[in-house]
């Protein structure tokens, strides 16, 4: 393949995609307490970040050195790569798309980077869109627009228990954090501009997830959709949210499983337990 998609593991591909479309995925890093781990690994799972996060162990993440992108880049070139596009997560949120662009200056072939300003599975769809691209026979800069447009046109929500992780890890302002747990609210967040906004609070858990139910669907309008659920030891509430979600927007969905699953290490532990995400994904 002439021109090759590289992306980072917080656009939580599943495996088995990632493979089938040709996208290599380059990890972050968990660190737990004083180790580090790479995001997928048997020692950086969800379940084991959710749990330190209960037991007040320190949980922190890094971004991908320019080395290891770059590691990334010459092994697609040795495959035969002519050209790479490079889709990652929010440059506001992660200084991983930095050393993509680092690592883009000493790459063997040309590689075009794209800032998502998403997270998660909306990053995902976004590297998808390029893979897709690529597959009809595009140039590398419509590959790049393309991710761009999907990653724009993308809505990514979320419902959290606190506010506390996001404040530790810097994702949050204080204020906020604050005044959400003062007034013991549930919060409602999106990605606005590649970083994490307020969107509305909430009562209880039961009304915000209703009410993120209605977001959805709102975002996806008459259009035809992708659509993931995920959630950091929630499984039981993001199963039944899918389920609604997958009657509601059968149409939209045109016969296509939605994606629901655990969140990924790295943004599970900015998140914490309890949270649920949905991603709505309009297809061109």
């Amino acid at each position: 393949m002439s021109v090759v998609v590289v992306t980072d593991s917080t656009a939580s591909l599943p495996p088995e995609v990632a493979a089938e479309r040709g996208i290599i995925v380059v990890p972050l890093q968990v660190v737990i307490g004083a180790s580090s781990y790479d995001e997928g690994s048997e020692e950086a799972t969800p379940e084991r970040v959710a749990q330190a996060l209960r037991e007040f162990r320190p949980v922190s993440t890094s971004r991908p050195a320019p080395r290891a992108m770059l590691d990334a880049y010459e092994r697609a070139a040795l495959a035969g790569a002519k050209q790479i596009v490079s889709v990652h997560i929010s440059g506001d949120m992660s200084g991983t798309f930095e050393s993509a662009q680092l690592a883009a200056r000493d790459a063997p072939v040309r590689v075009i980077c794209v800032d998502s300003r998403q997270v998660g599975v909306a990053t995902g769809y976004a590297a998808l869109a390029a893979a897709d691209a690529i597959g009809q026979g595009v140039s590398v800069e419509a590959a790049a627009q393309a991710a761009r447009t999907r990653a724009a046109a993308s809505r990514s929500l979320f419902y959290v228990d606190t506010l506390e992780y996001l404040r530790r890890g810097g994702r949050i302002g204080t204020a906020s954090a604050l005044f959400g747990g003062a007034l013991a609210v549930k919060p409602l967040l999106q990605i606005e501009d590649g970083v994490v906004a307020s969107l509305e609070k909430v009562r209880t858990t039961a009304r915000a997830l209703a009410r993120l139910e209605e977001l959805a669907v709102e975002a996806a309008g008459a259009d035809p959709i992708d659509l993931c659920v995920a959630h950091l030891a929630n499984p039981d509430r993001a199963g039944m949210l899918v389920d609604r979600l997958t009657d509601r927007l059968a149409a939209n969905l045109g016969g296509r499983e939605p994606w629901c699953g655990e969140l990924g290490a790295v943004l599970g532990a900015h998140v914490g337990p309890g949270m649920i995400a949905v991603c709505v994904a309009p297809r061109g």
